[in-house]
């Protein structure tokens, strides 16, 4: 893949020039410098109710569920036609991640909020989407001005761009749908490469963790479904004989004198396996709640309510810390091990244990009178021990391999950004 696009092999033009602009930075000598005015033009509204919605989502133009938009509504937007550009010029500096700017490739009518671009000159379009996308990208979002920053037509008319001739428009925009699909092509290979390293985690797990580690062991039917059989010499209870169960405490915002602002965790905190502590909120506790719903290390954490029953365990992130309740914390008696029981939960929700006992209609909650009555298996300690060993290493060994993946991903996209970039502003000579 990597020698198919070899960055070493394109030449570069013989002489060059300023552009005036940084983001474009020197130019082929030959090419002009023009205002985007003199390439485009704003298109006139016009309006077709009989057309579908669309919006521009991360550069690309796409449908909009017309069952969400009001009839009214859907009067007051303009036509979008394949292979004209649109752009959004709203709330900048809300979003300076989504990319605002593409060329459609289906006729539908969008937000009059919106900016439609036709091309006032006989131009390349695919190569001005390449062009448009490091405008994008690079300039238009320091753009604007105001709260909102918000920008218009009048806005972007004066920005300079780059203007090749036609047949070098064309040689650049056929070179970039080709290297880029090949770059994207590999990074999907290797996202399905990371989709089945997690895959194969999960279904090694899951023979651990309702196996055990002996393979020659006699099993037996226990009638849970999620299970299968498990080793006979194994237990199955109700949780509430083996763990402590606390649901957390109501949202409080008022401070009533005697209680103190602690942090607390929320179902919104708790990922499958890991905790999430970048945005953490505070509310009251007294001293006896603080005793009730702080959190000690080792305690798992279950959400109760969106996805149900994600699970993680709490390795003291945050010096202190408590529990909203949106969360369950559960706390295993009698030397069981709290990592085994994580990774059995961690099974359990994916193979649809709290979604079937939730049974939701709309919002589900998985309550505590719910959770503590859900029957799981209990192999002796020692086993507990060392299945949790086990999926540890087997852990660090996927993950690295994960890390690999995401690493040459990440070099794939940069490589992508630099290669458009040096092939729309004649950094590279492509043909």
């Amino acid at each position: 893949m990597e020698a198919t696009i070899n960055k070493n092999k394109l030449k570069q033009y013989s002489s060059y020039k300023s552009s005036g602009e940084d983001w474009i930075g020197d130019v082929p000598e030959h090419w002009e410098v023009l205002k985007l005015k003199r390439l485009f033009r704003e298109k006139k509204k016009s309006i077709n109710v009989d057309l579908p919605c669309g919006s521009i989502s991360f550069g690309k133009v796409v449908y909009k569920d017309d069952e969400k938009i009001p009839e009214a509504t859907k009067r007051s937007y303009q036509v979008l036609s394949k292979g004209e550009f649109l752009i959004n010029p709203l709330n900048l500096n809300y979003d300076l991640i989504s990319l605002r700017i593409g060329l459609s490739e289906i006729d539908v009518v969008v937000s009059s909020g919106y900016i439609i671009l036709n091309s006032a000159v006989e131009l390349n379009k695919s190569y001005y989407k390449w062009l448009l996308h490091r405008y994008d990208v690079e300039h238009m979002k320091t753009m604007g001005s105001g709260v909102r920053q918000t920008i218009s037509f009048t806005h972007i008319a004066d920005s300079l761009l780059i203007f090749p001739p036609l047949v070098e428009q064309n040689a650049i925009a056929e070179f970039l749908d080709k290297k880029t699909a090949l770059i994207d092509q590999a990074v999907s290979i290797k996202e399905k490469q990371i989709d089945l390293l997690k895959e194969r985690k999960q279904i090694l797990i899951q023979k651990v963790v309702t196996k055990g580690l002996n393979s020659n062991v006699n099993l037996k039917d226990i009638g849970l479904e999620w299970t299968g059989k498990i080793p006979e010499h194994w237990e199955v209870k109700k949780l509430k004989f083996v763990a402590n169960v606390v649901l957390g405490k109501m949202l409080c915002n008022e401070d009533k004198g005697n209680y103190l602002l602690k942090p607390y965790l929320k179902s919104k905190n708790i990922q499958w396996l890991n905790v999430d502590i970048t945005s953490v909120d505070e509310m009251w506790f007294s001293k006896k709640e603080m005793e009730e719903y702080r959190l000690q290390k080792g305690d798992l954490v279950l959400s109760e309510g969106g996805e149900v029953g994600k699970t993680c365990i709490w390795n003291n992130e945050l010096e202190e810390c408590y529990i909203q309740n949106s969360a369950h914390k559960v706390t295993f008696k009698n030397g069981n091990n709290q990592e085994y029981f994580l990774f059995q939960f961690f099974i359990a929700g994916k193979l649809g244990l709290f979604e079937k006992i939730v049974n939701r209609v709309s919002i589900g909650h998985l309550t505590k009178d719910k959770l503590i009555n859900v029957k799981i298996i209990i192999p002796p300690i020692d086993e507990q021990i060392a299945i949790k060993n086990w999926i540890n290493k087997l852990d660090t060994k996927i993950n690295e391999c994960i890390a690999l993946k995401e690493r040459e991903i990440g070099k794939l996209k940069e490589y992508k950004s630099t290669l458009i970039n040096s092939a729309v502003t004649g950094k590279i000579k492509v043909y």
